[in-house]
């Protein structure tokens, strides 16, 4: 379906989807857009807003080459169908004879409905158990199957793995280079030990990355957006990043309250949050050196990879360190 060349790299890629090939995609659909396109706040693929003649809106999104296979995209569509079906507040993609990922001159694309909003006020009692209400009844539903063909969230794929590529294409500046090595160590076995605390639980479809940005809020309520890292997992990982201090219990009580409406939390995985925030910190950094060939990424992120950042980021590796052994 996409033919562009795998060793071909992906600024190289994306320089191809010109504005012209974008509203010619679009139209290959049926649908017939306004010349304007507002590019979107995405990095990791490209999205844009536009109207078609009747004045309805969407968006369009193509998917980065290499990044997930057809079977990895549409197992998203799958989950993010089947969770509207439930009438749960999600944008799933439209289907164009029958089809949710579409191609077009090698690049892979879908088309949203475009529906607006802010950001929730998280610190509201009444916001929290409505939004916990809702991810409640995404991992009820979550839980009733496995994904195939997405990966699973796990020290190994998310620190272990982004540590070896820093380390293997010299990102790490040579005169912090042990410090980088001796904290990440020092991190990921006591995050390995915190989920052997742990013990066994149930890994099930997560949205992913339900941080405050994916979860759009309207006078009618939330809805979420953007499954485009949805993954097996444990359910804590989608909760973690709504509550900015992982000690207020008040609002982990209310986020729960609501959540409990529709699916029983183990409170055993109170022990992973500062390790999940571990390993994300860990895997930003070479999610990051990944792109770095994107110019897009050196435009957006031009403090990136400097030798401030990362003494920086040891720093804050060793703050998070602190964290997770009093936790």
């Amino acid at each position: 379906m996409n033919d562009v060349s795998p060793t071909e790299s992906f600024e190289q890629s994306f320089f191809k989807l010109t504005p012209d090939q974008v509203l010619d995609a679009i139209e290959s659909t049926g649908l017939f857009p306004q010349a304007a396109l507002l590019a979107l706040n995405s990095y990791e693929n490209r999205v844009y807003q536009f109207r078609d003649d009747d004045e309805n809106k969407y968006v369009v999104k193509f998917y980065r080459p290499h990044r997930w296979s057809n079977e990895q995209i549409l197992e998203e569509h799958q989950f993010s169908l089947q969770l509207s079906d439930s009438e749960i507040p999600v944008i799933p993609p439209l289907k164009f004879n029958q089809q949710t990922l579409l191609e077009f001159n090698g690049f892979r694309f879908s088309i949203f409905e475009c529906k607006g909003g802010r950001t929730p006020e998280l610190e509201d009692k009444k916001t929290l158990q409505w939004i916990g209400r809702f991810i409640g009844r995404i991992h009820a539903i979550g839980q009733s199957e496995i994904f195939e063909h997405r990966p699973e969230l796990t020290i190994h794929s998310f620190a272990e793995e982004s540590v070896q590529f820093l380390l293997a294409d010299n990102f790490i500046p040579t005169h912090i280079l042990p410090a980088y090595q001796a904290i990440t160590e020092q991190l990921i076995v006591i995050s390995q030990q915190k989920f052997t605390e742990l013990g066994q639980f149930d890994s099930i479809r997560l949205h992913g990355d339900c941080h405050p940005s994916n979860v759009l809020w309207t006078d009618d309520g939330p809805h979420f957006v953007d499954f485009d890292d949805a993954r097996m997992g444990p359910a804590v990982q989608d909760l973690w990043m709504l509550i900015n201090d992982a000690s207020n219990r008040e609002l982990w009580n209310e986020l729960l309250t609501g959540y409990e409406d529709f699916m029983e939390f183990d409170d055993r995985q109170f022990k992973i949050v500062e390790p999940l925030r571990t390993i994300r910190m860990i895997h930003y950094s070479a999610w990051l050196a990944k792109r770095w060939q994107d110019p897009s990424f050196k435009h957006n992120f031009p403090w990136f990879n400097t030798a401030r950042y990362w003494e920086e980021h040891i720093l804050s590796l060793k703050e998070q360190l602190s964290v997770i052994q009093h936790s």
